[in-house]
């Protein structure tokens, strides 16, 4: 028995812990392989790919960029820095950030949860063509199409459903008449759903073992290879060298462009700041957030190469009458790649053997974030491994309909309807909460609460006016300018009846009054979360707090708040709404009202813990409830208070330390170093 301890042990170590008892990654590297791990799969390989392929066309990347710079990498420094400074999941991290935003943070666990269970039966599919690569010659050779919806998929048959001539209502339902399971697919599941328990039942130490090896060199060799083929130049010029303005006209293509980068990147589902929790105090989140985003954009740029390499080999156009499902593309692509290079089968073996690494890294990362917030609220007694064990086998239940006949048109209607919903909204809510409700008790100490109140009905109701307005009577424009002159009514109303601050804004911002007054109801909690995470010196101790900020480490940018609040806030509640004329036209088809529910539910789930906080309460350790409730004084820093008894976080800041302020000189702060070991010190270094 000692001896399969050892062996155990051995193949699956327990991680290392920090200070304060929590599990931690064994280096700043294993986090960056993990996190990396879990963008880089499937998400680039395939369903990038298939997105292009529907939206091909240099236009495509100006949808695609803006959603990187203005919203992933902002909403990505957000999540890896809470994580890393409240450590916690994200249910943990946004209650400290205010005790509404647990739903918030429930957002994110649920999307992984619904996504992790589809993924790893497309992850089933990939082992079928793994096993069939051992098949000389290979079995898809001349019939790509065929294999994969015959052999693969085994999709059933069905009949189509439409909608009446006037579009007012449905004239049949989509019927699905192949209802049967597929063994071999299910076989496959089972055998995944063992690698991703593999993986993560001992925590962190496995997990930054298993992605340590990433075979990115393998999809080098196919983009090498690919490019190579005949005619290829013609389907990469198909993206590259070709411009449709109309497209971007159209709500669809911003939607899928942002849609796609959350899906890819990561953003919204939870392990960015379930990892970050794993992380030295002191690690240099913003560096590791924008590296993290950058490395996946392009990772999946470059092997989209190999796809459209085969693209123009094939001739395989896209046509405007026929949009593919995610995934699809890539399954028609690269076996085809594999067809043309000396010792097919070899090469056949390496391909779908590294999207499967890619891939399973992809889902357990996912399948974490709910173990992190079980294991991280103490709800149940059991060990890490039991809670693994236990998830695993329902997950593995929950994913059997999409191991059936009509298992592919569910896996299409939930992706997207998670993707273009639920994600979304979810998104949204961290940005603009976090941005938001951050310390409102400064703000409506400074400027009273009738002020707060109608400042944020006005910034939040200018969004749902203008957006519902432009939907109305189509027209965008008239949309956009209704919704910002309302938000500017509203603003100046609110600063025009605002108490005068007691504590002035700093820099130019101070000099008035009115200004002032606008500055705290517009930028305070946004600017006051980025202050926070970056840390400085407090309470004599010439030790910087947490989180981000320490020695040479990126501070987080001056303009990310209001990157967060008044760009990508709003550029999502814009992209938002365009799902629900695109759900209207799909209304006939039971998948895509399947995935439609599920994403309203995930809505309804975050909404209910901003009204109902309390009934979150059970995924928050006892001892942990009061954090982000703490008394805290307008324009002083928080000092490092996350997981201290509550008395002892009354004493730390109750009002009775002295902050030096961003508008402390340098030699005031210099001094309060240099006094500080003569003086007593309450914080925690």
């Amino acid at each position: 028995m000692a001896f399969l301890r050892k062996v155990g042990a051995w193949l699956a170590p327990p991680p290392p812990k920090s200070e304060d008892g929590r599990d931690q990654w064994p280096s700043r590297a294993a986090f960056l392989l993990a996190a990396m791990g879990g963008c880089a799969g499937q998400g680039n390989l395939l369903r990038y790919p298939s997105v292009l392929y529907n939206n091909y066309g240099l236009q495509w990347f100006v949808p695609y960029l803006l959603a990187v710079f203005l919203i992933a990498i902002p909403a990505l420094v957000l999540e890896v820095s809470i994580g890393q400074a409240y450590r916690g999941g994200t249910v943990i991290a946004f209650n400290n950030i205010n005790r509404r935003l647990k739903g918030v943070g429930m957002g994110p666990v649920i999307v992984s949860f619904i996504v992790v269970q589809y993924f790893t039966v497309n992850l089933a599919w990939i082992m079928n063509y793994f096993r069939w690569s051992f098949t000389s010659p290979l079995p898809w050779e001349n019939r790509l199409d065929e294999f994969y919806w015959n052999d693969v998929l085994h999709v059933g048959a069905i009949t189509e459903g439409e909608l009446s001539p006037d579009g007012k209502s449905v004239a049949s339902f989509t019927q699905y008449i192949g209802r049967g399971l597929i063994g071999e697919t299910v076989g496959w599941s089972i055998f995944i759903w063992f690698l991703i328990w593999f993986s993560i039942f001992r925590g962190v130490g496995m997990t930054g073992r298993v992605v340590y090896g990433l075979p990115i060199v393998t999809t080098i060799i196919f983009v090498g290879r690919a490019l190579s083929l005949d005619n290829a130049r013609a389907g990469v010029d198909l993206v590259w060298r070709t411009w449709r303005s109309d497209q971007l006209s159209s709500g669809t293509v911003w939607q899928v462009a942002v849609g796609q980068v959350f899906f890819s990147t990561g953003i919204g589902f939870g392990y960015f700041t379930s990892y970050a929790s794993y992380n030295q105090k002191h690690s240099n989140a913003v560096m590791d957030a924008i590296l993290i985003c950058g490395s996946n954009v392009l990772f999946e740029n470059f092997a989209a190469f190999a796809i459209f390499g085969v693209v123009g080999f094939l001739r395989r156009w896209p046509s405007e009458d026929e949009t593919l499902g995610a995934f699809v593309v890539g399954f028609l692509t690269l076996p085809e790649a594999v067809l043309q290079m000396p010792g097919s089968n070899f090469w056949a073996v390496l391909l779908f053997f590294t999207l499967v690494v890619l891939g399973f890294s992809s889902a357990f990362v996912m399948l974490d974030v709910v173990v992190t917030l079980i294991c991280d609220s103490g709800m149940v007694k059991a060990s890490r491994p039991v809670v693994v064990t236990v998830l695993t086998v329902l997950c593995f239940l929950l994913c059997l309909p999409y191991c059936t006949e009509f298992g592919y048109y569910l896996l299409s209607g939930i992706d997207q309807w998670v993707n273009n919903v639920a994600l979304i909204f979810v998104v949204w809510s961290e940005v603009s909460s976090a941005t938001t409700v951050y310390r409102w008790r400064d703000i409506v100490e400074q400027t009273g609460l009738p002020a707060f109140v109608i400042y944020n009905f006005g910034f939040f109701g200018a969004q749902i006016f203008g957006i519902s307005l432009a939907h109305g009577i189509g027209n965008p424009g008239a949309g956009a300018g209704a919704g910002i002159g309302f938000w500017a009514i509203m603003a100046i109303v609110a600063t025009a009846i605002a108490r005068t601050p007691t504590t002035p804004a700093p820099r130019f911002w101070g000099r008035n009054n009115f200004v002032c007054k606008f500055w705290y109801l517009a930028f305070y909690s946004g600017n006051q979360i980025r202050r926070d995470l970056n840390g400085t010196y407090t309470n004599f101790v010439p030790v910087p707090l947490v989180i981000v900020g320490q020695g040479k480490n990126w501070k987080i940018f001056w303009f990310m708040p209001f990157l967060l609040r008044y760009i990508s806030g709003p550029v999502l509640a814009i992209i938002f709404s365009f799902a629900f004329p695109g759900f209207h036209k799909l209304r006939y088809d039971p998948m895509m009202i399947a995935g439609f529910i599920l994403s309203i539910l995930t809505v309804t789930v975050v909404l209910i813990g901003f009204v109902m906080p309390r009934y979150y309460d059970a995924f928050i350790p006892i001892e942990r409830r009061a954090e982000g409730m703490e008394p805290t004084i307008a324009m002083d820093i928080k000092g490092e208070v996350v997981g201290l008894p509550v008395s002892e976080i009354a004493n730390a800041e109750g009002g009775h330390t002295n902050y030096p302020r961003e508008s402390s000189s340098e030699h005031e702060v210099q001094a309060i170093k240099e006094e500080a070991p003569y003086r007593s010190s309450g914080s925690r270094a």
